[in-house]
């Protein structure tokens, strides 16, 4: 019998007689779970205190604290090329992307800019973090919800990014390559060959995802309709990047925001879903690879010539 919060529920007995029945009244609660704070399901450190009715979370109550590490005052007693190492571990899995924000800011407040060819070279790096971290996601959400294959895939191609990554920054998850002013080094020879490989291996990537998973009925009745946030909602509690696009606000801070990439060079799309379920989350994530694969072929593409770093005061 499936537990329901708070209810009671009428159970009908059959005696051995067929016309003998005796009616029972019973009283179920729904099952409280702790997921977390140390769970296979979180890459950090989280608590959720959720109850459940049957496969439904009917309640959940986060517990805030447990990734608190002190980085603002952390910063306050050390130099701009320090803290880089820093934001590199706020988001392990898509470290270079946190670098970037920061060094830019920076940068504004020094009254300096970084040669075109680094502002290139930091949004193909920038983008290649988005993707495998988003591969990663893809593949730990189906198997949360049952499908075991594709986060095996996942594992298998994020590891190419990684390594293209590695190739240039010394670096796997941790790069620290930003430099205020532009970037630590260079592109190797034979980078670019490689990269555009490794993209194609994405994009199979996202149609066994199409075949795994975005069809596969039990993932869609696991998602369809499950955890709705309505756009007002989404923008009331300041939702941002895919989460808020999955809710049909077409707004990018690549696009919209002037993060000081060279985004605004690019042919490319801001995908978003009018429906604000966890379906909706998933698909335009997985949208987003293939877009970042179109990108970073544009920019390998049209990458210009010059000098990585710019001079500096001291």
């Amino acid at each position: 019998m499936t537990a329901v919060d708070d209810t009671r529920q009428l159970a009908y007995i059959t005696g051995q007689a067929s016309d003998a029945r005796v009616n029972v009244e019973i009283e179920t609660e729904g099952m409280t779970l702790n997921i977390g704070p140390q769970h296979p399901a979180t890459h950090g450190t989280l608590r959720v205190v959720v109850k459940l009715d049957g496969e439904r979370v009917v309640r959940a109550e986060p517990i805030m604290g447990y990734m608190h590490r002190g980085y603002e005052k952390l910063t306050e007693v050390r130099t701009y090329p320090q803290v880089t190492t820093l934001v590199n571990r706020i988001d392990w899995l898509g470290s270079f992307a946190n670098e970037v924000p920061f060094i830019l800011a920076a940068e504004r407040l020094m009254d300096v800019e970084a040669p075109p060819r680094a502002q290139w070279i930091r949004t193909v790096l920038f983008e290649l973090s988005r993707i495998a971290n988003v591969v990663l996601f893809l593949g730990d959400m189906g198997v949360q919800l049952g499908a075991v294959t594709p986060v095996f895939f996942a594992f298998r191609d994020r590891e190419f990014v990684l390594n293209q990554i590695e190739a240039v920054t010394g670096g796997r998850f941790h790069p620290n390559f930003d430099r205020i002013g532009g970037l630590k080094d260079d592109l190797p020879k034979g980078w670019t060959e490689e990269t555009k490989g490794v993209l194609g291996r994405i994009r199979t990537f996202c149609n066994e995802m199409e075949d795994l998973v975005t069809g596969n009925e039990i993932f869609q009745a696991r998602t369809r309709g499950i955890g709705v946030i309505p756009a007002d909602v989404g923008l009331a509690y300041g939702l941002s990047g895919a989460n808020i696009r999955a809710s049909g606000v077409d707004w990018d801070l690549r696009r919209d925001g002037g993060v000081g990439l060279v985004h605004d060079q690019l042919d490319w799309k801001v995908w978003t879903h009018p429906d604000g379920d966890s379906f909706a989350r998933y698909w335009v994530r997985l949208q987003e690879v293939r877009e970042a694969c179109d990108m970073v072929d544009q920019l390998l593409d049209g990458m210009p010539s010059g000098p990585v770093m710019a001079k500096v005061p001291r």
